[in-house]
């Protein structure tokens, strides 16, 4: 009898990616290797070889093909036509929400993994992205001719960053439903009134520039807090695994040996980056808690208090997408306060709209949260003079007040 060899998948590279984009986005880029995505794939490590030099060539390959799966969509809903009707904007909305909910990891890579790229690939991955938001402004424009381009940039942005909060939980919802919730918020976005920007008030910059030399001459931060500082800003541009403890002691002025005087470990100084952002988060939570007189005031609240608390620490946002870090029981605690923090934002707005279930409320509070988090990462973005306003607007449109 004849043995019968089954042929090899002709897509198998396409396979093999699909497999690794997952990977990436559960665990992590340095969670995963080459052997934990053969054994996914059902493989062997050298059959990887023959589609990918390395890890690092999969994770460009999985960007790079993300971003133009995106611009595809929206080239097949919009075209080249420099003024795209209402309706073809509406067909680009639709198709977003369905490939964001079928495939959660083209949202999420491009924006959490690629500061382990090559130069060159994160080169082009900023070069397609321009594009795809180019084509976004385009459409914008056409709908809405009376914004100026920097203002449908921005709302344009935010649309994306929808999209991209599905990546960024796991709620379960029927597929149709997720899609109609994404579609709906990005189209509020998308026509969302942007407040004016107010001028700087007289002697404001005078004001700021004393309070950084009283900060800087009379309360100086302690050692500790300097390491926690510096840890996370290097954590943010660099990822926790590329970042040495003499490194982070060179950028607090100190020896790396020196830093273990104040933490066992660089995975103890990054619980207590990670504990930070919870801490300021929880305080502005009960500043609110206090002043608060219902639950429109409350979420108002919520949206400023998180809005500052992110501004003034936008080198800690991309610390809770490396919690791999962390041992498994410290990880679990962290989530734990992130939830119950979600949780009470998802309860105010349920109560507010009380034709929305929890699992919809998480959906559309995670939309909120992420439209600010992408921004603030965002230099163009932040330089405008009246983000914080304009945030703050986007978050509350995002959640539908």
């Amino acid at each position: 009898m004849s043995r019968t060899t089954a042929a090899r998948p002709r897509n198998r590279k396409a396979q093999l990616a699909a497999v690794a984009a997952e990977l990436f986005r559960t665990h992590g880029y340095h969670e995963v290797g080459i052997s934990d995505i053969a054994a996914a794939a059902g493989v062997t490590g050298p059959a990887i070889y023959r589609h990918f030099t390395d890890k690092q060539d999969m994770l460009a390959h999985v960007v790079l093909s993300g971003v133009d799966e995106l611009a595809e969509a929206t080239n097949r809903a919009i075209g080249t036509d420099p003024h795209p009707s209402a309706e073809q904007v509406e067909d680009m909305l639709a198709t977003m929400a369905k490939l964001s909910v079928e495939r959660r990891e083209l949202t999420a890579l491009w924006r959490t993994q690629r500061r382990h790229m090559r130069e060159s690939d994160r080169a082009a991955t900023r070069r397609r992205s321009r594009e795809l938001l180019d084509n976004w402004t385009r459409a914008l424009r056409a709908v809405r001719p009376e914004l100026a381009e920097a203002d449908a940039e921005l709302l344009c942005w935010a649309a994306l960053s929808t999209f991209g909060s599905a990546s960024m939980h796991s709620t379960r919802i029927a597929k149709r439903r997720f899609e109609r919730v994404l579609a709906e918020r990005a189209r509020a976005v998308l026509h969302c009134t942007l407040p004016e920007s107010a001028p700087p008030a007289p002697g404001a910059q005078a004001r700021d520039t004393a309070a950084e030399v009283t900060e800087s001459q009379v309360l100086r931060a302690s050692r500790r807090e300097q390491l926690i500082t510096e840890a996370g800003r290097l954590f943010q541009v660099r990822g926790f695994h590329e970042v040495s403890m003499d490194d982070i002691g060179a950028a607090a002025g100190i020896s790396g040996p020196s830093v273990y005087r104040h933490f066992p470990s660089k995975a103890a100084l990054f619980l207590a980056v990670s504990q930070r952002v919870t801490d300021r988060l929880e305080r502005g939570r009960q500043r609110v808690s206090e002043t608060a007189t219902d639950e429109t005031a409350a979420l108002r609240g919520l949206i400023s208090s998180y809005v500052e608390t992110m501004f003034a620490h936008a080198d800690l946002l991309g610390v809770g997408q490396q919690m791999s870090a962390l041992s498994e029981g410290e990880r679990a605690e962290l989530r734990r306060v992130q939830r119950d923090y979600v949780s009470e934002w998802v309860r105010l707005l349920c109560a507010l709209q009380p034709e929305r279930d929890t699992q919809e409320g998480r959906i559309i509070v995670h939309i909120a949260l992420t439209i600010a988090n992408d921004l603030l990462r965002t230099r163009r973005i932040t330089a405008r003079p009246g983000i914080r306003a304009e945030l703050e607007t986007l978050m509350a449109t995002a959640l539908g007040l």
